[in-house]
């Protein structure tokens, strides 16, 4: 009887054993089920690359069902949506050794629309040949990183982005030629998050008389890229400044014909700012003594005259100085000393 027992306990435990292994076994299935790509999602990426000449095999590793082992492709551990996918280009003139081009070129297909939780898109110097940016990525509202650098788009700049509430970074930096129409700003109001924006090269005389106030909504800002946008109006005063944490201002070749504004020397958090090659005119004014942070300063390629105030050197963190081709007269030697 005792060894009945004996057998009957270990038979009891053999079975709870088992029962625990079966829901170990369970939970990681569940576990590899939960982060494993969606299929819907792994379709559309697939459809997105069909869209795509890709000359090196860049996307060679975009086979099977996981689309979260392709390169570039990223997804949520927990529930496997897709969240990151990051195509960036090497250069848009680099070259495998065999001589073939690293660079995607082909369109945006409206597939990606499906990827409801994708937070970081990054499709810079892929070539898109002139085409308008798809107003679709207006509607990946899950969106905080937006890189379409160098991409080559044309056209002008859907006002759908605005409604990217959570994006906190946006970069559609324009370096090549492709023709453009005018772009408002209006739609950069939406973006609340915003800490960093480059709209280089971009058309964005449409909103030349009203750009300052538009950015000035934007209070989280700490990066300002717009230079060659055709802005040529810089307003002298503003009622209030919102962006007072910016760190880098690039308001460089709009040619605005204008002496310095007054606001600028509220941002004192300042560190890198580029206003060349815009008819600046006037003195420097006593005030630049109020950005303190200052590491940057471009001035060169204005008109600004007369002799340069003292208090430029009281900037002490400033390590680069761009003044060439101005009208400044007089001794710099005592301003250039201060500089350490």
């Amino acid at each position: 009887m005792k060894h009945s027992s004996t057998f009957i306990n270990g038979k009891c435990f053999f079975i709870f054993l088992c029962g625990i292994l079966f829901l170990t076994k369970l939970s990681f299935s569940i576990g590899e089920l939960e982060v494993a790509c969606r299929d819907v999602e792994r379709k559309a990426l697939d459809k997105f690359k069909r869209g795509l000449a890709d000359p090196s095999g860049r996307l060679s590793s975009w086979v099977g069902d996981d689309c979260c082992r392709w390169e570039g492709v990223s997804c949520n551990n927990r529930t496997g949506h897709v969240v990151e996918l990051n195509l960036r280009s090497p250069s848009s003139n680099s070259l495998d050794g065999d001589g073939t081009a690293q660079t995607l070129s082909g369109k945006i297909d409206p597939s990606l629309i499906v990827l409801k939780d994708l937070n970081y898109l990054d499709l810079s110097k892929i070539d898109f040949g002139g085409s308008q940016i798809p107003s679709f990525i207006g509607s990946l509202q899950s969106l905080r990183y937006l890189n379409l650098s160098g991409a080559s788009f044309g056209g002008t700049i859907p006002p759908s982005l605005g409604n990217l509430s959570r994006l906190v970074y946006l970069d559609l930096n324009k370096v090549d030629q492709f023709e453009l129409t005018k772009s408002s700003l209006y739609w950069l109001s939406g973006l609340s998050s915003l800490k960093y924006l480059h709209l280089r090269g971009w058309d964005l005389s449409m909103s030349a008389t009203d750009w300052l106030q538009t950015v000035n909504r934007l209070p989280t800002l700490l990066e300002l890229h717009l230079p060659f946008c055709q802005l040529s109006n810089l307003p002298l005063t503003l009622p209030s400044l919102n962006f007072t944490s910016l760190m880098v201002l690039d308001l460089s070749n709009n040619g605005f014909n204008s002496t310095i504004p007054n606001w600028l020397f509220n941002l004192k958090s300042l560190v890198h700012l580029d206003l060349n090659s815009n008819n600046l005119y006037g003195p420097l004014p006593d005030k630049i003594a109020y950005l303190g942070s200052l590491q940057k300063l471009d001035l060169s390629l204005n008109t600004i005259e007369g002799q340069l105030s003292k208090n430029l050197g009281k900037l002490c963190n400033l390590r680069s100085l761009e003044l060439s081709q101005n009208r400044i007269t007089g001794e710099i030697t005592n301003v250039l000393d201060s500089l350490s």
